[in-house]
């Protein structure tokens, strides 16, 4: 699986990573959050280098619908139920200065996007009911959402929002944007680097620690989705969730808004031309990370539900993305809380990085430089104890997701070989070992993950192994594709 955006990335050019550089800021992870922190640091007079373990935008951004919308489904409505209104007037307030900061730079760097209404609908008396709380909180946020009945959609909805003037794009086409202007104000970006531990030194500066070596730095910003240091405890109030989506060429009329739907499961629809083939594409049917058996179902959903409401051809592209929904209902951003002086953090922006990311990077560059912070301290890194408390249920199934895992791991005995596209958790030796057989080669692996030591589940979609737990995923052959770990299988 691989997404339109991806396949049809430009080249970015990188840097030669060489250890031992020093630099203002370092920052790890390079998607749309870690390259917009870095260009405004950079515009502000820093020395900054990007540190990404894959591709440039491999993971998130690379894999998201690409939508810039301040109408976020029923997020507002979850925010002010959370907090209180006034909260959820800020949190449209931040992503309204990201959304503009963001189409300002593509103007300005001839990046092209498309202006687009965004709507939320609902098919379901139920998703009606939560359309009417969202059209509540956004109005009283400030924007002038619209209600109606009336959409563009092939099929009947008993309610639906329409906030009029957002924006599309493809975000690879920004991502390669933002790194021509980093480069250009002498900033570097190195890929195929893994950061795998930030600790500070004697010197008071903060130490960056890689695969081939090592950077100093007068401060670190972790733009990686999910920190990939425990210290601020991110991982245990962030909710690790998986999506889909496909690409379906069009053969007729389809809509040409951008769609989400309220009810369960959610569909997200948007067009893009690309190349000279206009694609329409559909997204959800999500999942808690490694808590889903047969997730190839899942694609295959979305497929027939498409093609049997659009006119459109098989799908050319299907891919996934993984985005992590915080407790607090608002993102994390800010200096790591715990021995995290210099240090920032930023996650939790629950599917809507393009506008959450951008704002977040404006609030840590605006810190890190010591100019006022534009989102008035509204971002904050810390774990408060009412998110420790509405995580409870999520982190007892954490907890039955290890025993099951484990359990269930330690039950199996290992037997022929898997068949093509399948993995299997067995026991050997008193302990789980993960077999799969992907390309015609069968791979063996410890199955336990480095990070929290979670049992790994078989993805079929992605031919990865995914951890229940917190979210980190694993290749075929046993290399991290997501953290919080930041190693990868041990042999087994």
């Amino acid at each position: 699986m691989q997404s339109l955006w991806l396949d049809t990335s430009p080249t970015i050019p990188t840097d030669t990573f060489a250890p031992g550089g020093s630099y203002d800021t370092v920052v790890v992870g390079a998607g749309l959050t870690g390259l917009s922190t870095a260009v405004m640091l950079a515009r502000g007079g820093q020395r900054v280098a990007v540190i990404e373990a894959r591709r440039t935008g491999a993971v998130t951004t690379g894999n998201t619908t690409a939508k810039i919308s301040l109408l976020q489904g029923t997020v507002l409505s979850e925010v002010a139920r959370h907090h209180d209104v006034s909260t959820a007037a800020a949190y449209a307030a931040a992503n309204r200065r990201g959304q503009e900061w963001l189409l300002r730079f593509c103007d300005s760097a001839g990046v092209g996007y498309e202006v687009r209404d965004a709507w939320t609908y609902a098919v379901t008396p139920d998703g009606a009911s939560a359309l009417a709380e969202e059209r509540d909180a956004c109005r009283a946020a400030g924007l002038a959402v619209e209600s109606t009945t009336e959409t563009e959609l092939p099929f009947q909805v008993q309610a639906a929002l329409r906030l009029a003037d957002q924006a599309q794009f493809h975000p690879l086409h920004a991502l390669s944007a933002l790194a021509a202007e980093l480069r250009s104000l002498s900033g570097a970006l190195f890929e195929g680097v893994r950061v795998t531990e930030v600790h500070h030194t004697d010197t008071g500066k903060v130490r960056v620690v890689a695969s081939p070596g090592d950077l100093e730095a007068a401060q670190v910003v972790l733009a990686t989705g999910i920190p990939i240091l425990d210290r601020g405890g991110y991982f245990a109030v962030v909710k690790p969730m998986r999506s889909y989506a496909s690409a379906f060429p069009v053969t007729g009329e389809v809509p040409e808004g951008m769609y989400l739907s309220a009810d369960s499961p959610s569909r997200s629809l948007r067009t893009v031309v690309v190349d000279g083939t206009k694609y329409l594409l559909a997204g959800g049917n999500g999942h808690p990370v490694g808590r889903a058996s047969h997730t190839r179902d899942r694609v295959n959903g979305l497929h027939e539900w498409a093609r049997q409401n659009f006119s459109v051809d098989q799908a050319r592209y299907d891919w996934s993305a993984q985005d992590y929904s915080p407790a607090s209902s608002v993102p994390y951003v800010g200096e790591l809380p715990l021995l995290g002086k210099n240090i920032y953090a930023a996650t939790g922006f629950n599917k809507w990085g393009m506008t959450n990311g951008v704002a977040a990077a404006l609030s840590l560059s605006a810190r890190i430089l010591g100019n006022a912070d534009p989102d008035e301290g509204f971002y904050k890194a810390k774990v408060s104890l009412p998110d420790a408390v509405t995580t409870v249920k999520d982190n007892a199934e954490v907890g039955l997701q290890m025993i099951s895992g484990w359990a269930g791991g330690l039950s199996r005995t290992a037997g022929a070989e898997p068949p093509e596209g399948l993995g299997v958790v067995v026991r050997e030796g008193g302990s789980p070992v993960a077999v799969c057989t992907v390309n015609g080669v069968t791979t063996r692996r410890s199955a336990v993950c480095p990070h929290l030591h979670g049992v790994l589940a078989w993805n079929d979609a992605e031919a990865s192994w995914d951890c229940p737990l917190h979210g980190s995923r694993f290749s075929a052959d046993g290399e991290v594709l997501e953290g919080p770990a930041v190693k990868g299988l041990d042999p087994a």
